[in-house]
């Protein structure tokens, strides 16, 4: 009797044994195939980077195994640059000026180590400068500001370090006008009830602020001309020339010519060259899906995949553009 009890503990024992083992190797597996879960940081969720950002995430979920995106609303370029570098996201939409600054250590970036942790995927589209005046203020060129109250961006912000450097191949400081450091949503108001007589602003066309002021404002578009356009693409090349077509915004008879940056999509610089192989590759056979989320993504092409880059470009993306020989 107490041979048989002692074969039937021993029995007990190796069953316990066996099933700690098999749990220990479910969880192995497990572990192997778990889901990477991926952040793609995008802007105000009233802006064009939200329901981009957020049509890529649906592109990683649907089309990429083994990861879950989540698009997160932020403060945009500035706010993302930083969040990319510091690795609290993996993927973000930034413009190209401000990842150049930024990755170089100037401008707003010059009082933080230069951000080396951030890498490019793609150029997606144009992204305006526009300078809106007041009909009532006679400001025909980017001369006639002087003397005029001009909103010039948020203090730090991309579209201030646009305004200031098309300022100056124009011959002009701060000096020489009086300055407001404005959103744009702030100088639409100056400009309603008068105390702004011009602005600045950097987004995509037509931009639904600039739409709504001139239904309901005279407004006129401040062109850039080719020649002062040179030169400024000459000391900047993240710039380039671009036109805003006539019609885009009410009593707008004329296009205007003026200059662009680039709205980018970038990854930091630790991913994986699979995954981000494998992101570049979704994002470009879905391109109908970012179309469907906003007009913008309607610009975004494989062509122009590379154009306006101010980054070096993650191996990952690159491997599929040596793929498609782009």
């Amino acid at each position: 009797m107490k041979k048989s009890k002692v074969l039937s503990l021993l029995l007990v024992c190796i069953m316990m044994t066996s099933v700690v083992l098999v749990g220990c190797g479910g969880s192995s597996t497990g572990t192997n195939n778990k889901v990477e879960r991926l952040s793609i940081a995008t802007g105000g969720t009233s802006g064009v980077y939200y329901p981009l950002g957020g049509a890529f995430a649906n592109i990683l979920n649907d089309k990429v195994s083994g990861v879950t995106a989540t698009a997160e609303s932020t403060g945009a370029s500035l706010e993302n640059v930083n969040l990319l570098n510091n690795g609290d996201v993996d993927f973000a939409l930034i413009q190209n000026d401000i990842s150049h600054y930024a990755f170089n250590g100037i401008e707003m970036f010059s009082d933080k180590e230069a951000m080396k942790n951030i890498r490019a995927v793609a150029s997606l589209y144009p992204e305006t400068i526009q300078i809106v005046a007041n009909t009532s203020a006679n400001i025909n060129t980017v001369e006639d500001l002087k003397g005029k109250k001009v909103a010039v961006g948020a203090p730090g912000s991309g579209v201030e370090v646009n305004a200031r450097q098309i300022l100056a191949a124009h011959g002009l400081s701060y000096d020489d006008l009086q300055p407001d450091f404005l959103s744009f949503g702030e100088a639409a108001d100056g400009i309603k009830d008068g105390r702004i007589d011009a602005a600045f602003l950097t987004a995509g066309t037509p931009t639904a602020a600039v739409t709504d002021l001139s239904t309901t404002h005279s407004v006129n578009l401040v062109p850039i001309t080719t020649e002062k356009a040179q030169g400024l693409i000459n000391q900047f090349p993240f710039y380039f020339e671009t036109v805003i077509p006539a019609g885009t915004y009410r009593n707008q008879d004329e296009e205007i010519s003026t200059l662009a940056v680039m709205a980018m999509l970038t990854v930091n610089a630790n991913l994986s060259d699979d995954l981000v192989y494998n992101a570049t590759k979704a994002f470009f056979e879905n391109l109908d899906t970012l179309a469907a989320a906003h007009k913008r993504g309607e610009d975004i092409s494989l062509e122009g995949a590379k154009y306006g880059i101010s980054l070096e470009i993650h191996p990952g993306a690159q491997r599929y553009y040596d793929e498609v020989k782009q």
